[in-house]
């Protein structure tokens, strides 16, 4: 199976967006931050996210990075392909040339599996993930964390 890093840390970002957009623009460093993704290979992400109209960006002190749509209308598989990734299942890249140039035994079968998960992830919006049990706990201990980090800071600056 083929998913890379791009394609994770692009779904992580979109996430981290519709969970704290409703506190206005975020900024990459934010996202880096609470995610643990590289500043500037979220930069290289957004770039891709913001010309398929998923992003849109504010400038200026206070800016960011905001969904361009409501939460419910981006779908996981729509991210991915944003970014140029591929959920792949296949040996050869789904280039029908697994076997000395020509299409293997099971190819068809790993392409099938292919076309599955990206069908099971397009029906899959930031909007069911932001409900989930598990993304919130998370979402709770990165809010906890930064406090404690802010706090940590503050108490060092005294």
């Amino acid at each position: 199976m083929r998913l890379t890093t791009k394609g994770r840390y692009a779904v992580t970002a979109m996430l981290d967006l519709a969970l704290y957009g409703d506190r206005g623009p975020i900024s990459l460093a934010d996202v880096s931050g609470r995610q643990d993704i590289s500043l500037s290979y979220l930069e290289q992400l957004f770039a891709k996210l913001r010309r398929k109209d998923l992003v849109c960006s504010i400038r200026g002190p206070g800016g960011g990075y905001r969904l361009s749509r409501p939460v419910e209308t981006i779908f996981v598989a729509e991210i991915i392909d944003a970014v140029d990734e591929r959920v792949d299942a296949t040996g050869c890249a789904g280039k029908s040339d697994c076997q000395d140039g020509q299409t293997c035994l099971t190819h068809n079968l790993w392409s099938d599996l292919s076309d599955q998960i990206h069908h099971f992830l397009s029906d899959i919006s930031l909007a069911s993930l932001v409900e989930r049990r598990d993304v919130q706990n998370v979402s709770a201990r990165q809010i906890q964390q930064a406090r404690n980090a802010q706090s940590i800071i503050l108490t060092a600056v005294d």
